[in-house]
């Protein structure tokens, strides 16, 4: 029985907080901290709260989904639902992953426990009533996708309190995880195939169909691409080089969005996608790379015209 309850927690979930990752790098190349055993700590414990954080919104996630998984082929089986699990551990095992996540961040500063509190309360927004955004078109995809931003301060303010990182930098990676979270939403559409069951599972499915969720999904695309060029022009105009590395990406991501039972999905799966995870292995040292290299002539690009 322990099983399920570890279970509900999703703590194979946790790599999606590799999105922190993006936001130590960029503060480290900021703030050139010196290599000390506080800020070894520091990482350690920052990460792991917001493991914790993740955690704790995962649990209040399923627990209030299973009445409507029971009509997903999968989810179906999730133990929320095959399992006599008892609310009031639930509710406790919420209270205790979300307080233990929030005393473990203080460990860095006041300013990360208050963004670990904002994370644990767009978790709450996400899935309890009467908010309950999940529920809503689009709104769905904006209130889930804004934990991509959240991660990235999170990873930041591990190293660095203040100042914030750049506006534009956090509106594109917001809209880069808009972009993931609906061709989510259309695969889960794709592999239910029948629009009735889809409205019965999701209520957004009531809005939603294939067209909408593809038009919604080029829109966030092309949002994050927008305030990415921003970011890139304005702080390290070298780094234009990666673009069409970074369309690339978007592409092939929207690619297998479209596959038969597409993994995007459950995207805790996608090592299985062997390529893809080499090329952004690939883009991850091209951007660290491009982030160290000065390439003289390409200040060309800022030049205006006499």
């Amino acid at each position: 029985m322990l099983r399920h309850y570890i279970s509900i927690a999703r703590p194979d979930h946790w790599f999606k907080n590799i999105f922190m990752l993006p936001g130590i790098i960029m503060a480290i190349i900021y703030a050139k901290p010196e290599l000390s055993q506080d800020l070894v700590i520091n990482l350690i414990a920052g990460i792991f709260a917001t493991c914790l954080i993740a955690s704790s919104n995962y649990v209040i996630n399923e627990w209030l989904d299973a009445e409507f998984d029971k009509y997903h082929p999968v989810k179906k089986n999730r133990p929320s639902l095959v399992a006599n699990l008892n609310p009031v551990i639930i509710y406790l095992e919420y209270a205790f992953l979300a307080l233990a996540g929030l005393s473990l961040s203080l460990v860095i500063s006041p300013w990360f426990a208050l963004t670990e509190a904002v994370f644990l309360m767009m978790g709450f927004m996400y899935n309890v009533k009467p908010l309950r955004t999940k529920e809503k078109a689009f709104m769905d995809v904006i209130t889930e996708s804004i934990n991509n931003p959240i991660r990235f301060i999170l990873g930041w303010m591990i190293i660095i309190t203040l100042p914030f990182p750049p506006s534009s930098i956090l509106i594109a990676y917001w809209m880069g995880g808009a972009f993931l979270m609906a061709t989510k939403r259309l695969a889960e559409y794709r592999f239910i195939g029948d629009p009735d069951k889809a409205r019965q599972y999701r209520k957004s499915f009531n809005y939603y169909n294939e067209n909408r969720l593809l038009i919604s999904i080029f829109f966030y695309a092309i949002c994050s691409a927008f305030f990415l060029g921003i970011f890139l022009i304005k702080y390290r105009i070298e780094l234009l080089i990666s673009f069409p590395f970074i369309a690339l990406l978007f592409a092939w991501y929207l690619k297998i969005g479209f596959e038969e039972n597409s993994i995007v999905q459950t995207p805790e799966k996608l090592y299985k996608k062997k390529k893809f995870i080499l090329y952004i292995v690939f883009l991850f040292c091209l951007l660290i790379f491009l982030f160290l290299a000065d390439i003289e002539w390409f200040t060309w690009f800022l030049k205006k015209i006499n």
